[in-house]
């Protein structure tokens, strides 16, 4: 049994490699289709130079998920993204902030899934990176 599985390992590599990229490129289309609302909650939350993160935001996401599922520059890329994730958490997902309101426990949920994303990203980091 423990052979059968460490001989699924190189597809569980990609696999996860390919989820985790798909979870950014993802929400990095959705910010260009929605862009003006996604600005709007930048702002909102104070988020600095709003108006110059999005545009790069969705790049890091698009370009940076894509690379995580074409296994290149693995490394950077994921540590890169651990960072974003971070900012985004403090920034977007601030529920210390938000005691009573009624959006409270949904942004919680959301920075705490977070974690386990950029931990996800931190141990895909230590792996071995681009597909010869």
């Amino acid at each position: 049994m423990n052979q059968t599985l460490k001989n699924l390992d190189p597809l569980f590599f990609i696999l996860g490699r390919s989820l985790l990229g798909l979870y950014f490129i993802g929400p990095g289309i959705m910010k260009i289709t929605g862009y003006a609302g996604t600005l709007a909650l930048m702002q909102s939350k104070g988020v600095p130079l709003a108006e110059l993160l999005l545009p790069l935001t969705i790049v890091i996401q698009i370009g940076l998920g894509a690379m995580l599922i074409a296994g290149k520059q693995l490394r950077v890329s994921a540590l890169l993204l651990f960072g974003l994730v971070m900012l985004i958490n403090i920034f977007i997902h601030n529920f210390w902030s938000m005691q009573g309101e009624p959006g409270y426990a949904h942004e919680m949920q959301n920075f705490i899934k977070n974690l386990g994303i950029a931990a996800g990203l931190l141990v895909l980091s230590t792996k071995q990176a681009d597909i010869e």
